[in-house]
């Protein structure tokens, strides 16, 4: 049976030296046009000397450190574009231009469902992940793996993390999962501040290649094989915790 990958979150972060996290206020964010004045907070902004959050209603978030920036946003539901946080990525480095900032990463966290019968879920990571199959071939080097699977891209390092999980329904049931969660690793070797900054943003703008890279390997290398188990049809549910 084919399955796809249902993908339900995007993460942008982007190291930087010396980042000041108390900057990260939803006036800021709003006066400077890094987000729409009339999008309404979720809850109420955290503010520290070392971190600060700001999350709105629209499953949105941005978080701030001393060493990186963080932008989040729940997509189960939307098109490619409609998805906002590579444009506010953007927007937020045009306005702080003067940070130092190092390298960017893209990260994607997604699930399939399985049936709840024999544990399948759990079957599909020990008894055929740990087997040879076509998810030891992608990019242009050999795989490396420890539960996590190393793959080198044409720009870009990816790490795919797998694990068995259970996603709680509306409904207050429990369905067992596999995560597939992929971070894409872009690191900036030019020296020159505004050229990387040039760079970072060329690579934020150019995000839908790295989650095709990501799809592709999940739905084509690890989900349509003749390892196929028993899988229940696409479902979109938004899972109850999302953190990279």
């Amino acid at each position: 049976m084919s399955q796809s990958l249902n993908i339900q979150e995007i993460a942008i972060a982007i190291t930087a030296k010396q980042h000041n996290p108390t900057i990260l206020t939803p006036d800021f964010l709003k006066y400077s046009g890094i987000v729409p004045s009339d999008w309404e907070l979720a809850k109420p902004p955290i503010l520290t000397d070392s971190a600060a959050q700001v999350v709105f209603q629209n499953s949105i978030s941005i978080t701030a450190q001393v060493n990186r920036i963080i932008f989040t946003e729940l997509i189960a539901t939307k098109e490619s574009t409609e998805v906002e946080i590579p444009a506010l990525a953007a927007k937020y480095l045009e306005t702080l231009a003067q940070v130092d900032y190092q390298e960017v990463s893209i990260n994607f966290r997604g699930h399939v469902f399985f049936e709840q019968p024999n544990n399948t879920a759990r079957n599909y990571i020990f008894g055929t992940l740990l087997n040879p199959g076509p998810w030891h071939e992608f990019g242009i080097a050999p795989v490396q793996a420890a539960m996590r699977f190393n793959y080198t891209l044409e720009g870009a390092q990816m790490s795919l993390d797998i694990n068995e999980g259970g996603l709680q329904l509306p409904d207050q049931t429990v369905r067992p999962i596999v995560l597939f969660t992929a971070t894409f690793n872009h690191a900036i070797v030019q020296e020159e501040q505004s050229q990387r900054l040039a760079i970072i943003s060329e690579i934020i703008s150019n995000w839908r290649t790295d989650i095709e890279a990501y799809k592709e390997l999940v739905n084509t290398k690890f989900l349509n094989s003749p390892y196929q188990l028993n899988l229940v049809p696409n479902e979109s549910v938004i899972p109850t915790a999302t953190t990279f």
